[in-house]
C-alpha cells in the first residue's frame, strides 16, 4: 500500500502479550513515564479516539518490558496494537531514524519541525517496509545531561558513566572521554540505584518524568539534539477495521500530533520549574566544553551520512539549504 505523505494510519490493539483474537479496544504502549510529553501523547490518542468511537488504552512505564528498539518487533508479534517509541532506539532497522537525534543539528523547535516535514515521507517508508504505518511524531525538549556533578568543562566528562539513547550519542561522548553506553530509559532507574551510573544523556522531560534528581542533582544544558519520538501501528490489522473506526483513528492521531507540537511550546521553562523545586542545578557548559562536544559529533555525522546513503544525505541537504 502507498501512502501519501501525511497519511497518518492505525491498527488495532491486541491482548498484551498474547497474538489471539483482537478485543474492540487497542492498546497504545510508551516505555516513557506518563508524565513524559510522550507519555502525555499516548493518553491523548486515546482519549481523541475513544471519544470518536474507538475505545484505546494508554500504557505508559513500559508495560510488558516494552521498549522503544524493539516497537517494529513488538507490533508484528501482536503484543501491542500501536506504540510510541523513540526514533534513535530504531537505528537498527533504518540509519533515517537517527536523523532527529544527530548532535547540533537543530536548535530549536522551528528547526525540529522542519526536519520533521522533510524527513517524514522516509519514517513513513522504513516503517511501511517492516508492516507498520506511522501515526504521529512527538518532539523532546533539547537534550542534556543529567549528573551526580556539575559538568561545565571538558576535564568533567572524563572516565564519567554516562547512559546514551542511541549510538550516535555513545561515540560523540566516547570521544569527549565519557565511558558511554547505550541504555533504554526502562533500564536507567535500576541502574543508578545499583550505583554503575553517574549521567544520563536525556532531555529535562524525560529526566523530570524519571525524577532523575534523585540520584543526579544537575543537570547541563547542552541543547544536544531535539531528538523525535514516533509512533507506529501494524499495517496489516488496517483492514480489519471498520471504514468508521479508520477514520476515528486517523483524526485521533492527526490530533495528538498537534497537540503534541503545541505542548513543546511551553515544555522547556515548565521543566526548568519542576527542577528547580526540586533543587537541581542548571548549568550551562563553558565554551570550552560546547567546542569539545561539537568536535566529537562531527565524525559521528560524517558516519551517519555514510550509513544514511543518498536518501539520508538528500534530507540533511535540504535541511541546510
Amino acid at each position: 500500500m502507498t501512502l501519501p505523505r501525511r497519511a497518518i494510519l492505525a491498527a488495532p490493539a491486541l491482548v498484551i502479550g498474547s497474538a489471539g483474537a483482537q478485543p474492540a479496544g487497542w492498546t497504545v504502549a510508551t516505555e516513557y513515564p506518563a508524565t513524559s510529553i510522550p507519555g502525555e501523547g499516548v493518553a491523548h490518542f486515546a482519549a481523541a479516539a475513544t471519544a470518536r468511537g474507538m475505545p484505546v488504552t494508554a500504557a505508559a512505564g513500559a508495560p510488558d518490558g516494552y521498549r522503544s528498539a524493539a516497537a517494529l518487533d513488538v507490533l508484528a508479534a501482536g503484543r501491542f496494537a500501536a506504540v510510541d517509541a523513540f526514533a534513535g532506539a530504531l537505528d537498527a532497522v533504518d540509519p533515517v531514524f537517527l536523523l532527529s537525534s544527530l548532535p547540533f543539528l537543530t536548535a530549536s523547535h522551528a528547526d525540529a519541525a522542519r526536519l520533521r516535514d522533510l524527513a517524514r515521507p522516509r519514517y513513513a517508508a522504513a516503517a511501511q517496509a517492516r508492516g507498520a504505518v506511522l501515526l504521529w511524531t512527538t518532539p523532546w525538549p533539547p537534550s542534556g545531561l543529567w549528573t551526580n556533578r556539575p559538568v561545565t568543562k571538558p576535564e568533567d566528562l572524563r572516565g564519567l558513566r554516562v547512559r546514551t539513547y542511541d549510538a550516535t550519542g555513545t561515540e560523540v561522548l566516547r570521544a569527549a572521554g565519557a565511558v558511554a553506553e547505550v541504555l533504554s530509559f526502562a533500564e536507567v532507574d535500576a541502574r543508578l540505584a545499583a550505583g554503575t551510573l553517574d549521567a544520563v544523556l536525556s532531555s529535562g522531560d524525560g529526566g523530570a518524568g524519571r525524577r532523575l534528581w534523585r540520584w543526579l542533582p544537575h543537570f547541563t544544558e547542552a541543547n544536544y539534539a531535539w531528538p523525535l519520538s514516533l509512533a507506529f501501528a501494524s499495517a496489516p490489522a488496517l483492514a480489519a477495521l471498520p471504514a468508521a473506526q479508520q477514520q476515528a483513528v486517523r483524526d485521533a492521531a492527526v490530533d495528538t500530533e498537534a497537540r503534541q507540537w503545541r505542548a513543546i511550546e511551553g515544555r522547556l521553562a515548565a521543566n526548568r520549574q519542576v527542577m528547580r523545586e526540586n533543587q537541581v542545578g542548571i548549568h550551562e557548559p563553558d565554551a570550552a566544553l560546547r567546542a569539545a562536544l561539537r568536535g566529537a559529533a562531527a565524525g559521528a555525522v560524517t558516519a551517519w551520512e555514510a550509513r544514511a546513503g543518498e536518501a539520508g544525505r538528500a534530507i540533511l541537504t535540504a535541511y541546510r539549504g
